[in-house]
C-alpha cells in the first residue's frame, strides 16, 4: 500500500526537525569546545545559548534525541558530549553512536570476526573494546607453537602469510597459522605453493588484495626487460580481476645484457603496483633509476615511468594513498602525486632529512608498509634509517605528510617539521623484530638481537593520548612518554632528532627469542628459533661430536 500524503508529509517534518536540531547541537558544541579554551574571566554571553537550548534537548525522549545525534559527524558527537550530562548520557548508551566514533574519531580498526560470529554492532563494539584493553593491559592468549617445515629465505609477510621462493627461486612457499577456536590453544598450519616455468626474479603478494605478483626476465630478443605477471594467491590461475596477465618492465629503457634484478623494490596499494628498479643500465648509455606504476585492474593500460639521477641515490618508495608517493633518497623525502590524465608523477613536496656530520651518509633507508586496507584510516610510518652504525627509526602521521604538502607546498628543512612531528628511536643494528606497524600501533622487541627480549607495544594514538592525560579510562599498565630531546649518543647528527610525539607504552613480562616478527588487528606472530643440539656417535673408534640445529616455527599472541 503506497503511503498517504499525510504520513509522508509528517515524515518529511520530523526529518525537517531532526536535521534542524542536529544543526542547533552542533551549535552547542562548537560554543562549548570555544568557549572552555578561554580564562573564566572571558566567558562570553555565547555560553547562555547553551542554558537555553539544553532543557529543550533534555525534554525529548532518548530514541529522538538519538537520531538527531545520528546527523552529526563524529568529531562533532565527541564535541556534544561536553555539552551536558543528558546528551552524554544519551551517546553513551548507544553502541552504534560510540562504534562510530571509536572508528571515525579514535581511527580504531575493526577487529576481524571469525565465521559464524554475531556481527550485530553492539558485539563488534564489545570485540573492539576487549582487544583495546588486551593490548593496554599486554594480556594475550599464547597459542602453541608451531615448526615450519621448510626454513624461510628472502621472506615476506601480508596479513600474517609467511612467503619466500623456494627450489632456485622457482617456486613461492606460503605459510599461514591457522588458530582452533577460541578455547583451544592448538595451532594448524596452513602451507600451499605456486610453482613457476622460470626463475623468479622479483616477488610480492598481498593477502587483502588475493594477489600475487611475479618478475621475470623476458626472454631473449624481446625489447623489455622484465615481464611483471599477475597471479591469485590462492589459486593456480590469473587473477580474475586483472586487466592484463602481464605487463612489460623497463621496454625499451635499459641494456639487457647489464641487469642486476638484486636492486628490485616493489609496492601494492589497493589497484596500483609499483617497481623502483635501482641502478640500470640504460640502453642509450649511463645509469638511472626507474620507479614504473601500473594500474594492474585498468583496462586503459594506464602506467607511469619516472627516472631518477643515480648520484642522488634513490633508495625506495612507499604508497600513502592511491595516489600519494613517498621517494627516499639520502638527503630527502620526496611527496608526489599520481597524474592521472597525463600518465605521470608530479613532485608537489621535500622534506629533508637529518643531517649527517661528514663524511658519515645514509647506507640504507625503509619504510614500514602501508597496507591498502589502511585507505581509510590515519596511521603510523615508520622510516628506517641506517648510517652504517648505529641505527634509527623515526615514526611520523601519514596525515601528517599530507596536511604539509598541502599547507606548505615546496621544500623544507628537517628543523621545520622533523623534531616536531616525529618520534625517533636508537638502535644499534637494523633488526626485523621492532618497528612493525598496525595503525597507530607499533610492537618491537626490546633488547639485542638473538637473546630473550620483551615485547613492546607503542601506541601513537593522539587521542587515546589526551584520554590518557585526561584521566579517562583505567590505565592499566600503560605509561606515558612525552617531551625531551632524542640526543643520538654516536655524534652521527648535526641536529636533535625528533620528539614531538608523545605514545603509550606497555612492556610483556614474557621473553621470547625471535627473528622476525609481524602485528594485524589483534595478534602478533613471532618468527620464533630454538636451537637443538645433539652428540653425534660416528662408526666405531671416531670421537663423538655435538651437532646443533636451528629449528624455526611461529609463535602466536592474540590480543583479544
Amino acid at each position: 500500500m503506497e503511503p498517504c500524503s499525510t504520513c509522508m508529509g509528517f515524515e518529511n517534518s520530523f526529518a525537517f526537525v531532526v536535521e534542524s536540531l542536529s544543526t542547533h547541537i552542533l551549535t552547542l558544541t562548537l560554543v562549548v569546545s570555544f568557549e572552555s579554551r578561554k580564562p573564566a574571566s572571558a566567558k562570553s554571553s555565547n555560553m547562555s545559548q547553551v542554558h537555553q537550548l539544553t532543557p529543550i534537548l533534555v525534554d525529548f525522549p532518548v530514541e529522538i534525541l538519538l537520531d538527531i545525534l545520528g546527523c552529526l559527524d563524529v568529531r562533532d558527537l565527541v564535541r556534544a558530549r561536553q555539552v551536558c550530562n543528558h546528551i552524554r548520557q544519551a551517546i553513551d548508551s548507544s553502541s552504534k553512536l560510540l562504534y562510530s566514533i571509536d572508528l571515525g574519531y579514535f581511527n580504531a580498526i575493526p577487529v576481524p570476526s571469525t565465521p559464524g560470529s554475531d556481527h550485530s554492532i553492539p558485539e563488534l563494539r564489545k570485540s573492539l573494546l576487549r582487544s583495546k584493553t588486551a593490548w593496554q593491559k599486554a594480556e594475550y592468549s599464547q597459542r602453541d607453537p608451531i615448526v615450519l617445515p621448510h626454513p624461510p629465505n628472502m621472506h615476506q609477510w601480508s596479513c600474517g602469510v609467511l612467503g619466500f621462493p623456494a627450489e632456485n627461486s622457482q617456486q613461492m612457499m606460503f605459510f599461514q597459522p591457522q588458530l582452533a577456536d577460541g578455547h583451544s590453544n592448538a595451532t594448524t598450519l596452513r602451507q600451499w605453493n605456486c610453482k613457476f616455468d622460470s626463475a623468479v626474479a622479483h616477488h610480492q603478494f598481498s593477502v587483502a588484495e588475493d594477489l600475487m605478483i611475479l618478475i621475470v626476465r623476458a626472454r631473449s630478443m624481446e625489447s623489455h626487460a622484465y615481464d611483471v605477471i599477475f597471479r591469485s594467491l590462492s589459486e593456480d590461475k590469473a587473477h580474475p580481476a586483472v586487466a592484463f596477465t602481464s605487463l612489460k618492465a623497463l621496454d625499451n629503457e635499459a641494456d639487457l645484457e647489464l641487469l642486476n634484478p638484486s636492486t628490485l623494490r616493489s609496492s601494492i596499494f589497493g589497484d596500483y603496483y609499483g617497481v623502483m628498479f635501482r641502478n640500470v643500465n640504460k640502453a642509450n648509455g649511463g645509469v638511472a633509476d626507474f620507479l614504473q606504476i601500473w594500474n594492474w585492474k585498468s583496462k586503459d593500460d594506464f602506467q607511469c615511468l619516472e627516472v631518477f639521477d643515480p648520484a642522488r641515490k634513490t633508495m625506495n618508495f612507499s604508497f600513502l594513498t592511491n595516489d600519494k608517493i613517498l621517494v627516499v633518497n639520502t638527503s630527502e623525502l620526496l611527496l608526489y602525486s599520481l597524474v592521472h590524465s597525463s600518465n605521470s608523477l608530479q613532485l608537489t613536496a621535500k622534506f629533508s632529512l637529518p643531517a649527517l656530520h661528514s663524511p658519515f651518509e645514509y647506507t640504507c633507508i625503509g619504510f614500514s608498509p602501508v597496507p591498502s586496507d589502511a585507505r581509510a584510516h590515519n596511521r603510523m610510518v615508520a622510516l628506517s634509517m641506517d648510517p652504517k652504525i648505529p641505527a634509527f627509526t623515526s615514526y611520523i602521521e601519514r596525515n601528517t605528510l599530507l596536511e604539509l604538502e598541502s599547507t606548505y607546498v615546496g621544500r623544507y628543512g628537517n628543523s621545520n617539521w622533523g623534531p616536531n612531528h616525529t618520534r625517533s628511536f636508537e638502535e644499534s643494528s637494523f633488526d626485523p623484530c621492532k618497528h612493525s606497524v598496525f595503525g597507530f600501533r607499533c610492537a618491537s622487541l626490546v633488547g639485542e638481537r638473538n637473546t630473550q627480549r620483551p615485547l613492546c607495544i607503542r601506541d601513537f594514538n593522539p587521542h587515546r593520548v589526551v584520554d590518557f592525560k585526561a584521566g579517562n579510562g583505567t590505565r592499566w599498565n600503560q605509561r606515558l612518554v612525552e617531551g625531551g630531546e632524542i640526543l643520538p649518543s654516536s655524534g652521527l647528527f648535526l641536529e636533535p632528532l625528533g620528539s614531538g610525539l608523545p605514545y603509550l607504552e606497555t612492556t610483556t613480562e614474557e621473553k621470547f627469542l625471535s627473528t622476525d616478527l609481524t602485528m594485524e588487528a589483534n595478534r602478533v606472530t613471532l618468527l620464533s628459533f630454538e636451537i637443538m643440539s645433539s652428540i653425534r656417535m660416528p662408526h666405531a673408534g671416531e670421537q663423538s661430536f655435538v651437532e646443533h640445529e636451528l629449528i624455526q616455527g611461529f609463535e602466536v599472541l592474540d590480543f583479544e
